[in-house]
C-alpha cells in the first residue's frame, strides 16, 4: 500500500510539514510520494531529494531571512513605477531560486527528472489563468511539465502574489500554485498513491484586517481555502493545523509550526496505521 503525502501553502507555517514528516518516521510510516504547493513545494522537493527532517528544519531556518530578503535592484525599480509594484511584487523572488539550487547542488541533482522519489509541484500561469504542474513522471497532458530545473519549478509554486514576482520560465509567467491547487491531494493520487495524507492549515477568516498586507492576505487565504475543498475529498486523512498564532511570514514562529505539526502527527499515528492496512 503506496502512501503518499499532499503538502499546502502557507509561508512559514510549512515548519509543520516538517514536524508531520519527522513524526511519520519516527513511527517508519514510509512515504513514497509526495506533492507540494508554495512552501509545501520546498519541503516536498528537500524531503524528496533525500535531506532529513533535521536537516530540513536547519535548512528552513537559515534559509527563510534569505529568501525574504529584497533584491535591492528589483525592489528600486518597482518603486519607479506605481502599477509595476503592485502587479509583479516587492521582493523578485530569486532567494528562494538559488537556496533551491545549492540544495539541489548537494545532492547531485539539477532537474526533477534526477529525483527518484515521485513528486508534482502546482504552479499557474498568471497570463494563461492556468495550472501547470512540474513532475518527474511522465505524463502526457499539456500542462505537465516534465524536463524543469528543480529550483525553477519551486520558484515558480512559491510566487506568493503581491510579495513575490512571477517566476519567467519556459515562455511562462509562473505564480503562486494555490491560487488553483494549494491542496494537491489529486496531484499524489496521480503519482500512483494508494491512500493521501493530507497536510493543511486552518484559516482563521473571521478576523478583521488592519493593514493593506492583512487585507491582501486574507483575501488570497479564503480564496486558497475555498478551492481546498475539492482536493480535500480526494484525501483518505487530513491534518488541519491550527497555526493561528503564525502569520504568513513570521520567521519567528518556525519552531511553533514545526511542533505543531510533530505532535499533531504523532496523535493520528493509529488512524494512519489503520488507513494503510485497508
Amino acid at each position: 500500500m503506496k502512501l503518499g503525502l499532499a503538502l499546502a501553502g502557507g509561508g512559514v507555517k510549512g515548519a509543520a510539514h516538517i514536524g508531520v514528516i519527522k513524526a511519520l518516521e519516527e513511527n517508519d510510516i514510509k512515504i513514497d510520494a509526495i506533492s507540494g504547493t508554495s512552501i509545501g513545494s520546498i519541503v516536498a522537493s528537500l524531503y524528496a531529494m533525500g535531506y532529513s527532517p533535521e536537516k530540513m528544519l536547519e535548512i528552513f531556518k537559515y534559509f527563510a531571512k534569505e529568501i525574504m530578503k529584497a533584491n535591492a535592484s528589483h525592489f528600486a525599480g518597482n518603486l519607479k513605477n506605481s502599477r509595476r509594484l503592485l502587479g509583479y511584487g516587492l521582493l523578485s523572488g530569486e532567494n528562494t531560486e538559488i537556496a533551491l539550487r545549492e540544495c539541489a547542488r548537494q545532492k547531485g541533482i539539477t532537474k526533477m527528472k534526477d529525483i527518484s522519489m515521485p513528486i508534482s509541484i502546482p504552479t499557474v500561469d498568471i497570463v494563461e489563468s492556468k495550472k501547470y504542474v512540474f513532475t518527474n513522471q511522465e505524463n502526457k497532458e499539456d500542462f505537465y511539465i516534465t524536463d524543469a530545473l528543480i529550483e525553477k519549478a519551486v520558484r515558480a509554486s512559491s510566487s506568493y502574489p503581491g510579495v513575490f514576482a512571477p517566476c519567467e520560465y519556459l515562455g511562462h509567467k509562473f505564480v503562486d500554485g494555490g491560487l488553483l491547487d494549494n491542496v494537491p491531494a489529486g496531484e499524489v493520487r496521480k503519482l500512483g498513491a494508494d491512500k493521501v495524507l493530507t497536510v493543511k492549515f486552518s484559516t482563521a477568516l473571521s478576523y478583521e484586517p488592519k493593514s493593506i498586507y492583512e487585507v491582501v492576505f486574507k483575501s488570497i487565504d479564503i480564496l486558497f481555502d475555498a478551492r481546498a475543498e475539492d482536493a480535500i475529498k480526494q484525501s483518505d486523512l487530513v491534518l488541519d493545523l491550527d497555526l493561528s498564532e503564525a502569520s504568513v511570514f513570521n520567521i519567528k514562529k518556525i519552531d511553533y509550526c514545526y511542533n505543531v505539526g510533530y505532535i499533531t502527527a504523532l496523535t493520528k499515528i493509529k488512524e494512519i496505521r489503520e488507513i494503510l492496512e485497508k
